[in-house]
């Protein structure tokens, strides 16, 4: 039975080796010479202010996770509205989608309510 699954678990070992031993090769092969210019953070050129350590703001990870939902709303949408004509003429397909959409939009429809009630639609 797990005589099966060699080949599977192969690969798998195959590319955890190889995952690791390209990342500590480049660290072993790689340049080693720091300077306080390379290890400084870099920010476009511009000197930072203050330390690197500073707490960020929740609207910021608010603003990320609106992008994260609109994204794959659109992603998933898209293809749906494109063939909802054809879903539309088959009525046991078109009901199945119809409402597995439903229950999508509901889900990240729940996302943007809690984005809302954090006041992440607040932009000043």
């Amino acid at each position: 039975m797990l005589v099966e699954y060699i080949p599977l678990f192969l690969v798998i070992a195959f590319a955890i080796v190889f995952a690791f031993g390209t990342v500590f090769s480049s660290k072993i092969f790689g340049p080693q010479r720091p300077n306080p210019e390379k290890l400084s953070t870099y920010e476009s050129g511009v000197q930072p202010v203050g330390t690197t350590h500073e707490r960020m703001s929740v609207k910021y990870y608010l603003v990320a996770m609106l992008f994260i939902i609109f994204d794959l709303e659109v992603i998933f949408v898209y293809p749906w509205a494109v063939q909802f004509k054809k879903l539309y003429l088959d009525p046991s397909v078109g009901t199945t989608a119809f409402y597995a959409m439903l229950i999508f939009l509901v889900v990240f429809e729940i996302g943007y309510l809690y984005v809302y009630k954090k006041g992440g639609f607040k932009w000043d």
